[in-house]
C-alpha cells in the first residue's frame, strides 16, 4: 500500500496549512505531522467551533488530496458509512442472465462493480492522496466504533460476499469529537491524540485577520478581546472561532471600524455569537458594555477587586 509523502518536518506542514488559511500552533502541527509519518489516524477532541473540521479541510487543500467526509450521527450503519449493494443493478444482471437462459452464479451479482461506495470504502479505494474526515465520531453508536476498528487498524474493509478490500493508497484519517460521550479505549489506542482548545488572543486575532483581511485591524482586535471575555460567561453554547469570524464580517458589512459605542447597535449583531434564547437573554446591554470595557466576571456577576484584611 502506498502512502502520501508528508512534509519533511512539522514546520513545513505549518507553512502548507498557513498558505491555505489555517494557522496551526506548533503542538498541533507536530501531532498532524507525526500521524502522517506513522500512518496513524489522528483523534482531535475539543469544543465545537475550535477548528477541528477545518483542519481536515485545510490539510486536504494544502496537500492536494481528495477530501472524503463521513458525518457521524446516532444510528449510523454499515450501509451509510462503508458500502451497500446496488440491488437495482443486481436485479438487472439476473434478468439478463435469465433472458439468455444462463444459470446465475453468485459471482455474477456479487462483484466489486455492484458495490455502491460510501465514505469509508471511497477513501480506501482512492489511488491518490486522500484525507478521510470522520466527523463527530462521538455521535455514532458504540457498535459502529467496533466496525471502524478494522478500517483504522489495517486500512481495509471486509465484504463477506467478495472478501477483503485493502487500501492501495493509505488515507490520512482525522477523527473529531466534541466529547458528547466517552469513546472506547480500543478506538483511542489506534489513534494519535490532540486536544484542540480555544486559541489565545494573539492567535485568534491572526486567524481572523487571515480570514477577513478587509476588516480593520482595530475592529478585529476589539472583537476578539470581547469574544475571549464572553467565553468566560456562563453560556449554554460558547462561541467558537467560526462565530468570531461571522461577527467580524457582520460588523464590517455595517461599516464599523471599531466596536460600536452604541450598545443598542452592538446588541443587534450578537446573533452572530449567541445561538440560544437563554444566552441572548443573559447578555444585557449593561453586561455587554462591561465586557467591552474589559470588566472581569465570575459567571454573569461582576467581580469587584477586593482586599481581604487580616484580623
Amino acid at each position: 500500500m502506498a502512502s502520501p509523502t508528508p512534509p519533511l518536518d512539522e514546520r513545513a506542514l505549518r507553512e502548507q496549512l498557513q498558505r491555505v488559511g489555517y494557522l496551526a500552533d506548533t503542538d498541533l502541527a507536530t501531532t498532524v505531522w507525526l500521524a502522517q509519518r506513522l500512518q496513524r489516524p489522528l483523534l482531535i477532541e475539543g469544543d465545537a467551533g475550535v477548528g477541528k473540521t477545518a483542519l481536515a479541510t485545510a490539510l486536504a487543500a494544502a496537500q492536494g488530496a481528495e477530501l472524503v467526509r463521513l458525518q457521524c450521527f446516532e444510528g449510523l450503519d454499515l450501509a451509510q458509512a462503508a458500502y451497500e449493494w446496488n440491488y437495482g443493478r443486481q436485479l438487472m444482471a439476473i434478468r439478463l442472465h435469465e433472458g439468455r437462459g444462463d444459470a446465475v452464479r453468485e459471482s455474477d451479482v456479487f462483484a466489486r462493480d455492484f458495490l455502491l461506495e460510501r465514505p469509508l470504502l471511497k477513501a480506501i479505494s482512492q489511488t491518490g492522496p486522500c484525507v478521510l474526515l470522520i466527523d463527530e465520531i462521538d455521535r455514532a453508536d458504540e457498535a459502529f466504533e467496533a466496525f471502524l476498528l478494522e478500517v483504522l487498524a489495517d486500512y481495509q474493509i471486509t465484504v463477506p460476499e467478495i472478501g477483503t478490500i485493502r487500501a492501495q493508497h493509505i488515507p490520512q484519517v482525522i477523527l473529531t469529537s466534541n466529547g458528547t460521550r466517552e469513546l472506547s479505549d480500543a478506538l483511542r489506542r489506534r489513534c494519535l491524540y490532540h486536544y484542540l482548545d480555544y486559541p489565545t488572543v494573539a492567535r485568534e486575532v491572526a486567524i481572523v485577520k487571515t480570514a477577513v483581511p478587509e476588516a480593520d485591524t482595530r475592529l478585529v482586535e476589539e472583537c476578539v478581546q470581547f469574544v475571549q471575555r464572553l467565553r468566560h460567561e456562563d453560556l449554554a453554547k460558547t462561541p467558537g472561532i467560526a462565530e468570531t469570524l461571522d461577527w467580524v464580517r457582520a460588523l464590517h458589512q455595517l461599516n464599523q471600524h471599531t466596536l460600536p459605542d452604541d450598545t443598542a447597535v452592538l446588541l443587534t449583531t450578537l446573533g452572530c455569537l449567541l445561538k440560544t434564547r437563554e444566552d441572548r437573554f443573559l447578555l444585557t446591554g449593561e453586561r455587554a458594555s462591561q465586557l467591552v470595557e474589559g470588566r472581569r466576571t465570575v459567571g454573569v456577576a461582576e467581580k469587584a477587586d477586593t482586599v481581604i484584611a487580616g484580623p
